[in-house]
């Protein structure tokens, strides 16, 4: 049986999807470029750049570009934010969820335009099995960075959770569009291949 807190956010979910997938369409067919965002920081602008590089990278180049796009969505142009973020990120690395969170939510009352702390405080509840929570976050990070391929993925491993091997399939395709090499979620999406279309003939 799905914990209370789940089936109040199922049909949250479906919502969510398509939004992130009308999201994701409007970013597949052309990543805003750098003059036609000028509050944008440095740091936000060289990851969009990166993200043209990522869609036709080979599958040697891919992972070196997607590092270099996380290194950027990790700056917020705040020294205080930037601390919060990497004090949440060496909790998540020693297994301290529950201080990461603090950290995290301390970061996202301070920074709440700032995607990659609503990320990362996602990644810190979905450690705590608060997928409810975590999908709020996730939402949050979407609507701010709606190419977070990170955060995409995170809301396939909700469906999957969830016990939604199709959903969870569908999501794990648009992160191809944006990152056609992600090793995580091609594995994720071999995994279940069975499930979603059946056995090989």
């Amino acid at each position: 049986m799905r914990k209370p807190y789940l089936a109040a956010h199922s049909r949250k979910l479906g919502v969510m999807l398509l939004a992130a997938l009308l999201m994701l369409a409007v970013a597949y067919g052309g990543v805003a470029g750098a003059q036609e965002l000028p509050e944008q920081n440095e740091a936000e602008i060289n990851a969009q750049v990166l993200l043209e590089k990522l869609r036709d990278a080979s599958e040697g180049d891919a992972a070196k570009i997607a590092t270099q796009i996380k290194r950027a969505w990790a700056r917020s142009g705040s020294a205080s934010a930037d601390l919060l973020l990497k004090r949440g990120r060496d909790a998540l690395q020693a297994k301290k969820p529950k201080v990461a969170i603090e950290h995290l939510t301390a970061l996202t009352d301070h920074a709440p335009d700032f995607a990659e702390g609503w990320h990362m405080r996602a990644s810190a509840l979905y450690q705590q099995q608060l997928y409810g929570p975590a999908l709020d976050d996730l939402e949050k990070t979407l609507a701010l960075n709606p190419n977070h391929f990170e955060a995409i993925q995170g809301l396939g491993a909700i469906f999957e959770q969830l016990g939604d091997p199709m959903r969870a399939y569908e999501v794990y395709e648009q992160v191809l569009t944006i990152h056609p090499h992600h090793a995580d979620v091609l594995e994720a999406m071999e995994r279940l291949e069975t499930q979603v279309k059946g056995p090989a003939l």
